[in-house]
């Protein structure tokens, strides 16, 4: 474990890197598959859709696969952006770490608690999501409603959760060896039973039993300037960014990673090759088989929008293998739950390793080679935060999805524009490195940005996201913005705990980094 003595900042980190001591993390425990695998596991695909495809199409109707594919440009260039940073600077901090080397410790600062605050919102999402199917699963097994229905009893809800959070906590924990054998199994499952569904949604599409709501096939779903307004479109789009948030942990884990310069980055492209595959099939399929209408199966009724395979479960696959998707939503959400902790808890084992946090955050566990605190701390924030907002509001589920665009345009967007103007003296050296660390990433940046700005402004209004207000103002607002603030206060805590950080002295463009010597 890496140990903070008294001498200057800049010192230890040189000292530190030198020795190879690093943050005391285990290094190569991955490969490329499984750094790709764990990218998927994290974007969890099968619990996304499950959870968006509604609300997607009640923004853009038919054009969701048109907004899927749209959502996927941004996240592709800053791929590009992580990859070069990646290159250069292999350290598990990635976005907190760059962007402060970029644009100093303010900035990386609240680019760090930007993944940290979205990690913490997936997580309880995640959690909530595994607990309602974990009740609908044993319902269908044991054929009784009433046990089904125990996922209402705010209490056994919220117990289960609980139990839930606390065991993907312990899992994560346990270290990268644990986490990577668990995701083989539970990955290909939700790859393997979305095929199945797509296949079998495609077959039945226009029999008689779908007469009432199939729609053929257009081109026209995969054009985006189809779209009936703008404002349709950035909604959308926000929502489609969401799906694929998750495939950087390939980078958060780039100190475990054998190769860790290269094969994070070529992990992560990977990934949302898979990821934007599976939704533009699963997306079309769903179309092709009830349509994007508000009434029946129609994937923007509200009554199944926020939770589409519980509705289309059984139609589809029928009474036995509609089970599976059950348990592929199940074992998505769990398994998300479980990866979703590597990049919260290794950012903040990074931001505690430079001083931007406190000193006990950097502990790693001397046998499972893991942040051990930050993990924990992680996991009973999520609780928290799941709790306290299930409590308070109905439609947190939804209002936290909305707010969790806001958050992951934020850090990615800051992210690209650090890889543009780091890089910015290698920009003249050839094409390729004009392109990939300028180009893509500063249009990646600009992309993202302009979502948040729109959103920022669309979530003001009570009718964004569930409906729900404070003091006539959106939820979704409240919980985006008021989140941010709180990080902001509580860097203003830190700056006085911890100037040095502050002042450039521990962390900036010049001083090495601390990673796990290969």
């Amino acid at each position: 474990m890496t140990q903070l003595d008294a001498r200057p900042s800049t010192a230890r980190a040189a000292d530190s890197a030198a020795d190879g001591g690093g943050k005391g993390l285990g290094g190569n425990s991955v490969g490329l598959l499984g750094s790709a695998v764990i990218g998927v596991s994290t974007v969890a695909p099968v619990y996304c859709l499950t959870s968006t495809l509604g609300s997607t199409a009640g923004e853009v109707g038919l054009q969701m696969p048109a907004v899927f594919l749209a959502g996927f440009l941004p996240m592709l260039l800053v791929a590009f952006a992580y990859r070069e940073l990646n290159k250069v600077m292999p350290d598990c901090g990635t976005s907190f770490t760059w962007t402060v080397k970029a644009f100093g410790p303010r900035v990386g600062w609240m680019c760090g608690w930007g993944l940290v605050i979205a990690t913490i919102i997936v997580l309880s999402n995640l959690a909530g999501v595994a607990t309602s199917y974990f009740w609908l699963l044993a319902g269908e097994i044991t054929n009784n409603g009433a046990v089904a229905d125990l996922d209402g009893n705010k209490a056994v809800h919220i117990v289960t959760c609980l139990v839930l959070i606390a065991a993907a906590t312990a899992i994560s924990y346990r270290g990268m060896t644990a986490t990577k054998g668990v995701q083989y199994t539970l990955v290909g499952l939700q790859l393997v039973v979305l095929a199945v569904f797509v296949v079998m949604a495609v077959t039945k599409a226009g029999s008689a039993d779908f007469a009432a709501t199939s729609v053929d096939f257009s081109w026209s779903w995969l054009n985006p300037f189809s779209v009936q307004s703008f404002g349709a479109f950035t909604a959308g789009l926000s929502l489609s960014i969401f799906m694929y948030w998750g495939w950087d942990t390939c980078l958060t884990a780039n100190e475990e990673t054998i190769g860790s310069d290269r094969t994070p980055g070529r992990a992560a492209l990977i990934a949302m090759v898979v990821l934007v595959g599976s939704y533009l099939a699963t997306g079309v399929a769903a179309q092709m088989i009830v349509g994007s209408g508000d009434q029946g199966l129609g994937l923007a009724n509200p009554e199944t929008s926020d939770n589409v395979f519980a509705a289309l479960a059984g139609p589809v696959m029928g009474p036995t293998l509609g089970i599976l998707l059950f348990v592929a939503v199940l074992a998505s959400a769990a398994a998300s739950l479980q990866t979703t902790f590597i990049p919260v808890a290794r950012t903040v084992l990074a931001m505690s390793t430079y001083e931007a946090l406190p000193a006990s955050y950097a502990r790693v566990h001397p046998r499972f080679k893991t942040p051990g605190r930050a993990t924990i701390t992680a996991g009973v924030a999520t609780a928290v935060f799941y709790t306290v907002m299930t409590l308070v509001s109905e439609h947190v589920l939804v209002d936290t999805i909305y707010a969790l665009g806001l958050m992951i345009c934020f850090y990615y967007a800051l992210t690209a524009f650090a890889c543009a103007w780091y890089f910015k003296g290698e920009l003249t050296r050839s094409v390729r490195d004009f392109t990939f660390k300028g180009l893509f990433p500063l249009l990646g940046g600009v992309l993202l940005s302009a979502v948040f700005a729109k959103t920022l402004i669309d979530m003001w209004n009570p009718e964004y996201g569930s409906g729900s207000s404070v003091f006539g103002v959106g939820s979704v607002f409240v919980i985006g913005v008021g989140l941010l603030l709180v990080g902001v206060v509580i860097m203003l805590v830190m700056g006085r705990r911890s100037p040095a950080f502050f002042r450039g002295e521990v962390l900036n463009r010049d001083t090495a980094v601390l990673v796990v010597a290969e």
